[in-house]
């Protein structure tokens, strides 16, 4: 059996796309080796395979879900205001896009040296499963940077648009050049990875799934893709698979949730990520602070989700079973206003440290996010039977969630869903509402359908709010969105528009890259 050497500093930062020179690496003895040469060590490795940093800040914060309290509001700084204003981001941040970027390009560095190392060895049981969760892993990678910093997929456009660069195998180069694969490459490759990752998965080589690509995480995240990827019939065969035969039974106890504290939030957090919860198929861990600015801290509270926005668009506004009221939804959101601070929310995130100097009590600020979730991946199958068309099995779904959402009983009809979406107007910043014009590539045929997906989204809107996810709905549906300045919990000044296809929907490359040769997006 051969066995495959490795620098582990090298490999931390195998397949970054930047201009670092490799000097400083090769004037290091090698003297801190790990062999590649059985399964427990490809198995530990595959613990780095998944990004240590997230997506979800710089996109929920370049989404509807967020308005400017303005500039009396101390409680931002130059990063938040850059990502709100969908500007080229200068600032550094532990979750700015080059951190994205590199933390992706790490992940993926990880896969391909555990695959690398995989072929090398004689095919059991526990490498196999090994390999497929290493090929899943380069696929969610991948897909991250390319809906982030690249247009989102239509068939019109994807072989022309830029993606990002598809790594499949370890870099050994010295001063590699690349070239950025179009979106449809990048879209081909992913499907690849998963065609030949999926069969391979196996939740018995984890000790504990829910951090790794078990089998609902895989196919909750082809159920995303296919879903992005327009191959409605596919992302409903997947999410099929992820939710089994009672997708209810899966869908978390949100009354159970709603019994714990919300003052400290620590106790919800806790449990809504936790690892026993049937829900979470996927727990991913960052260094970010999404458990402060999502949360009851004043921390980012001058780019937030406010009442009078809960009240027109999202958590307090009026669904098809009726106003706002008291115990409408099981968990029911926390709001409070105040000096500089205006917050209604769903709290997400635990607020966590990983201590640097336990005597001073400092360090990072870390959390742990749901990834993929049985309620996100709910919804995505009834949004491919909207646009199947088969809107009886759309029903039965949207009902699912709507039993295991609001307090009931509650019967959701065709009925109600076009009544809801006819009272309201269609969306414009002095007069919001939840129903906004939708503009995707494919074709929304009036009536049944747009209402079908407006109370969908409307749906999906309550369910990740907070989780980075609305930014992709934006760009798949081509939503224009504004900027608003609030002031006394009212808008006092409408700013710059989002159109569709604008070119600010895919974020910027970070500047290093840009430096190393690779292309930057058009602006």
């Amino acid at each position: 059996m051969k066995k495959r050497n490795i620098l582990l500093t090298f490999l931390a930062v195998a397949g970054m796309l930047t201009a670092t020179s490799c000097k400083d690496y090769l004037d290091e003895m090698p003297d801190n080796r790990a062999e590649l040469d059985s399964e427990s060590k490809i198995i530990s490795l595959l613990v780095s395979a998944y990004p240590e940093t997230d997506y979800i800040f710089c996109t929920e914060l370049g989404t509807d879900n967020v308005d400017d309290f303005g500039e009396s509001n101390p409680y931002g700084d130059r990063f938040m205001e850059q990502i709100y204003n969908w500007q080229v981001i200068t600032e550094a941040d532990n979750e700015d896009p080059s951190r994205i970027w590199e933390g992706c390009y790490n992940a993926i560095a990880v896969a391909n040296q555990a695959l690398a190392s995989i072929a090398e060895m004689e095919e059991t049981s526990a490498l196999k499963a090994a390999k497929g969760e290493a090929l899943i892993c380069r696929a969610y990678s991948h897909f991250i940077l390319v809906n982030t910093f690249a247009q989102h997929y239509t068939k019109a456009n994807a072989a022309t648009d830029l993606g990002i660069t598809y790594m499949e195998v370890p870099e050994t180069e010295l001063d590699p050049k690349y070239e950025r694969n179009t979106v449809a490459e990048v879209y081909e490759k992913i499907e690849k990875d998963l065609k030949e990752g999926l069969p391979l998965i196996s939740d018995e080589i984890y000790t504990v799934p829910k951090y790794h690509f078990n089998m609902k995480a895989a196919y909750a995240f082809a159920t995303r893709f296919y879903l992005y990827y327009q191959r409605w019939q596919d992302a409903i065969d997947c999410a099929t698979k992820a939710l089994g035969s009672s997708p209810a039974g899966q869908l978390r106890d949100y009354a159970a949730l709603d019994a714990l504290p919300k003052d400290p939030f620590s106790k919800v957090c806790e449990q809504y990520v936790s690892a026993n919860v049937k829900a979470n198929y996927l727990l991913q861990t960052a260094y970010s602070q999404l458990g402060l600015v999502f949360t009851s801290y004043y921390t980012g509270s001058r780019y937030a989700h406010g009442a009078y926005l809960a009240q027109t668009e999202t958590l307090m506004s009026r669904g098809p079973w009726g106003p706002f009221a008291n115990k409408v939804y099981k968990f029911y959101p926390w709001a409070s206003t105040g000096t500089n601070f205006d917050k209604t929310l769903v709290p997400r995130f635990p607020y966590l440290i990983e201590y640097t100097d336990p005597v001073a009590q400092t360090g990072y600020a870390r959390t742990v996010y749901a990834a993929f979730t049985a309620e996100e991946t709910l919804l995505a199958r009834a949004e491919a039977y909207i646009l199947l068309k088969e809107y009886d099995k759309a029903l039965a779904d949207l009902q699912t969630w709507v039993n295991n959402t609001i307090n009931g009983p509650y019967t959701l009809t065709k009925e109600a869903i076009e009544n809801w979406v006819a009272s309201y107007e269609y969306y414009t910043p002095n007069a919001p509402t939840p129903k906004k014009k939708l503009n995707p590539e494919f074709t929304i045929e009036e009536g049944q359908q747009e209402a079908y997906l407006q109370f969908l989204l409307y749906a999906r809107r309550y369910e990740t709010l907070f989780t980075g996810l609305r930014w992709f709905d934006i760009k798949r549906y081509g939503i224009e969105i504004y900027r608003r300045t609030m002031q006394s919990g009212q808008p006092v000044t409408i700013g710059d528009m989002l159109k569709v296809r604008d070119n600010r929907c895919a974020l910027q490359i970070p500047t290093d890259v840009i430096s190393a040769g690779i292309t930057p997006n058009p602006r």
